[in-house]
């Protein structure tokens, strides 16, 4: 690997790590940027070759137009909905739920988008990741309200979306 690749790894790794240090410190200090600055800096120039593959994917203006629309569709979209419908069912005097262990098939192919899709899915109420099975493809999903067990059915209402995103952005 040339200089050029290394170093465009490094800034994108460098950069990302800044913007949570600002965000995770809440201040936007002096001294705060400089420390920043260089403890990103630091880090990236150790972790870049493993966060990042291939040096140009994290300058692809495609991908960060699929990484910001899902960030906006999972934080508004998905989570409200998963929210609500575990609010109705904790509320309802039966509590409607019929839980149990579903498989869910994926179609990814990059560790970063079966990540991806198996923490949207447990960070969402309702769904919990708890196994999963790289070679034939799937996840074990508890669903606290299965409405079928069949593949197409635990595709359709669990993963779906996420994995329409994920394809987009990381494969």
């Amino acid at each position: 690997m040339g200089a050029l690749e290394k170093t465009l790894k490094v800034i994108a790794v460098a950069v990302l790590l800044f913007v949570v240090f600002i965000i995770a410190s809440a201040s936007i200090a002096t001294q705060d940027i400089i420390y920043g600055i260089i403890f990103s800096a630091a880090v990236a120039v150790v972790v870049a070759d493993l966060l990042i593959a291939k040096h140009t994917k994290p300058y692809n203006v495609k991908r960060w137009f699929w990484t910001i629309t899902y960030a906006f569709y999972y934080f508004i979209v998905a989570e409200y909905r998963a929210h609500s419908d575990v609010i109705k069912r904790i509320l309802h005097p039966r509590m409607p739920i019929k839980p149990g262990i579903v498989r869910v098939p994926f179609h990814v192919n990059t560790d970063y988008a079966i990540v991806t899709i198996a923490n949207s899915i447990t960070n969402t109420p309702g769904t919990v990741v708890v196994d999963l099975d790289t070679k034939r493809k799937y996840f074990y999903v508890h669903w606290i309200n299965v409405k079928a067990p069949d593949e197409k059915t635990t595709f359709e209402n669990i993963s779906k979306m996420f994995e329409y995103f994920a394809k987009r952005i990381f494969d």
